[in-house]
């Protein structure tokens, strides 16, 4: 009987290589890997997946409590998995249960003090132990056997540095655990697949089983359910966040799958990245490329080219020193978003595999790269993405996110999304289950459950956009009538104003989307009728903060009123025709609504006029009157540039302003004219200088002659520039 132990690092393309090259020597008769003992029913299934996978193991009732043991083709462990199906070898993972794992209380895990490589790497003259262990282990290609040095060298770290933390203790007592038992099942050549770091825990003469007892027992349990996902490279990336993570995943697939010309096959693919972008990138740029990533190798006493002297060659030839072209290789090639894929034979969640159907007829895929989806939702297919993707938002799961502009704007019949797919969504449709075994019966419930809740009125208009966005019909007359009732007990105007917007929204979403929204028209018509009526009491004596909060309010309601019926614009506006004299009304609040009237044809020019000079006189504080012409202004500024008249008040106002009073009205000014668009104020000096006193008529431009010798010096210049000849 003999027991060998592999120390690899979790993912590295030179471990994932020595394991491969080692298995087909031993030959073993049983393999046992480092993962979650509750995952060995799944082994079967590793014959129809495409790496990067993960396994994840989640607490049955606790979603929350999850955890991911991913794989990529260059992960050791894979390859192990890989070679014990296919030889047809018995294959257990031998790590704790993540049955324990998720019942520890937090803070079990002390922590390891130091990285144990660096000491190794410091010795060796290297400053970065990724570095290090690149060099030896994962560079490795002279097919002699690493495992016998690891063993020793982490043999010698494990004495100088004995390791404290108590989940570390339990995970290789359990290690051994499984080890033991292996043994007594009468195998004569187990292999075993682990972190480099627990080989000597493992080695020969084990401790007494009955100390590994001791540390396991009593040991809290939950019931887990484990499964397989498709993973990515990006998520494997350690700027992921993720642990175990590497810097490059790119890269280290490439090394694992790439067998000669491993420098110039990168920096060809490098290239093609480059030139997908259509950026410039010529055969002698990869040629000399090449050249120097070789040559920096040389000067580095390194057998060939790493990551470091690839990625500086990239840097400094391809990209010309560009640091953006850089960061588009980076993401592109050396993480890159390799999407892994699982069979329909993994189990899964009813809901999980609803939106795996539902997405296949749609023909909408996973893909973990960004892009863009336009939706036209006149058809069937756009129509049907739009709902689906709605759905999922509500469950709380971002696969798609709409665009602002398509948020805000008017349009009804086209919606534009981003669309990503992250792993971590596989989780998410775990914990969305609690709802329903249906996207669109657990987004229902969702919004049923928002609610029951009696939350704040806003909430409540967006489960009713929820419910038309998503076609959840069976929830909206529940939303409606939780709506209805909180409408008429809100008696606070600005609720309901930062309500009102989001319902006059969903009412045009009727035609297109084939929902009858007449009782939805009702509500909106009574919420606005409390506006309209609550308003002035509203907006009567308000500070400066306050006053800037309801314009922002009365701007959203004025714009839904013309998503709504023709009478209800009219019945908006004759509200702020009876609120605009009235006492009390904030300086800043009098000018919007002057402007708004003034846009709707119920004000004119002239009424304009005197009440901009009404209350940019002497006898009115400076700062009012900013406040005033900051209201006003806000809908656009180019009523100064087609109206002399106005332009002729704001401008007799301003010279007219004390100077030591023109230092506290400067801020406002310059918030309101800092908002013109570039050509409105350039048109707005322009005006402003040609006034007269007379009738404000421009006075004429003077320009000065052409110097026909001084235009003449610059010439030469400009033909260089332009690279013409002259």
């Amino acid at each position: 009987m003999s027991v060998h132990l592999l120390g690899i690092r979790h993912h590295g393309p030179g471990s994932a290589r020595a394991v491969r090259t080692e298995l087909a020597e031993l030959a073993p008769d049983v393999v046992l890997i480092e993962g979650p003992p509750e995952a060995d029913a799944l082994v079967p299934l590793v014959r129809d997946l495409r790496p990067p996978v993960a396994l994840l193991a989640y607490a049955s009732d606790d979603v929350s409590r999850a955890a991911f043991w991913p794989f990529a083709l260059f992960s050791p462990e894979w390859q192990a998995l890989r070679y014990a199906v296919e030889h047809e070898v018995p294959v257990h993972f031998c790590d704790l249960p993540a049955a324990f794992q998720f019942a520890e209380p937090d803070g079990t895990r002390s922590g390891r003090a130091a990285d144990p490589l660096a000491r190794l790497a410091a010795v060796a003259g290297y400053d970065d132990p990724e570095r290090w262990w690149d060099d030896k282990i994962e560079h490795w290609r002279d097919g002699t056997s690493p495992f016998e040095v690891i063993a020793e060298a982490m043999t010698a770290l494990r004495e100088d540095e004995p390791d404290s933390d108590v989940r570390e203790q339990r995970r290789e007592a359990y290690m051994r655990t499984v080890l033991r038992r292996t043994i007594k099942q009468g195998y004569e050549r187990i292999a075993v697949i682990c972190g480099a770091w627990h080989v000597p825990a493992l080695a020969s003469p084990l401790p007494p089983a009955n100390r590994d007892q001791a540390v396991l027992k009593g040991l809290p349990k939950r019931k887990v359910s484990c499964t397989w996902v498709p993973w990515t490279h990006g998520r494997l990336a350690g700027a992921s966040g993720y642990g175990a993570g590497v810097r490059s995943p790119g890269w280290y697939h490439h090394l694992f799958t790439t067998d000669e010309n491993v420098t110039a096959r990168w920096m060809t693919d490098a290239a093609a990245v480059l030139r997908d972008q259509d950026l410039p990138v010529s055969t002698a740029h990869v040629i000399e490329a090449v050249r120097l990533a070789d040559t920096l190798a040389t000067l580095r006493d390194r057998s060939s080219a790493g990551l470091a002297e690839v990625s500086e060659s990239i840097q400094a030839v391809l990209c010309d020193g560009d640091e953006l072209r850089g960061k588009l290789v980076v993401e592109k090639l050396m993480v890159g978003e390799r999407l892994g894929a699982v069979s329909e034979q993994v189990p899964q969640a009813p809901l999980a595999a609803d939106l795996t159907a539902t997405a296949r007829r749609l023909r909408l895929k996973r893909d973990p790269v960004v892009r863009e989806l336009d939706l036209d939702l006149r058809t069937d297919s756009g129509l049907g993405k739009s709902r689906l993707l709605h759905r999922l938002r509500i469950l709380g799961i971002h696969w798609g996110v709409r665009e602002v502009s398509a948020i805000r704007g008017k349009g009804t019949f086209r919606e534009t999304w981003e669309l990503a797919w992250e792993p971590s969504f596989e989780v998410d449709l775990i914990a969305a289950a609690v709802y329903g075994t249906t996207v669109p019966v657990a987004a229902t419930e969702v919004v049923r459950k928002v609610v029951a809740g009696r939350p704040p009125l806003p909430e409540i208009t967006t489960a009713v956009e929820d419910c038309l966005l998503a076609d959840l019909t069976d929830a909206l007359p529940e939303v409606l009538a939780a709506l209805d009732e909180r409408a008429a007990a809100d008696a606070d105007v600005a609720h309901l104003m930062a309500a009102l917007p989001a319902l006059a929204r969903v009412t045009r979403y009727g035609d297109v989307r084939g929902t009858d929204v007449g009782a939805l028209r009702v509500v909106a018509d009574r919420m606005l009728a409390r506006v309209c009526a609550g308003l002035p009491p509203a907006a009567h004596n308000l500070d400066d903060d306050a006053a800037t909060r309801l314009g922002e309010l009365v701007d959203d309601v004025h714009e839904a009123t013309t998503l709504l019926d023709d009478g209800a614009k009219e019945r908006w506006i004759d509200a702020l025709v009876g609120l605009i004299d009235a006492p009390g009304l904030p300086s800043l609040l009098a000018g919007k609504l002057a402007r708004i009237l003034l846009d709707a044809d119920r004000l004119d020019t002239g009424d304009v006029e005197v009440r901009l000079a009404r209350v940019l006189t002497a006898g009115v504080e400076p700062v009012k009157g900013a406040a005033y012409v900051e209201g006003f202004f806000a809908g656009g500024a180019l009523l100064l540039v087609h109206d002399d008249r106005l332009l002729r008040v704001i401008d007799a106002w301003l010279a007219a302003i004390p100077g030591d009073q023109f230092t506290e009205v400067l801020p406002l000014l310059r918030r309101t004219f800092g908002a013109f668009a570039g050509p409105e104020k350039r048109a707005i000096g322009e005006r402003a200088a040609g006034l007269t006193s007379g009738g404000g008529a421009r006075k004429a431009v003077v320009t000065e002659e052409l110097d026909e010798e001084r235009a003449e010096a610059v010439l030469p210049v400009l033909a260089t520039l332009l690279g013409v000849g002259r």
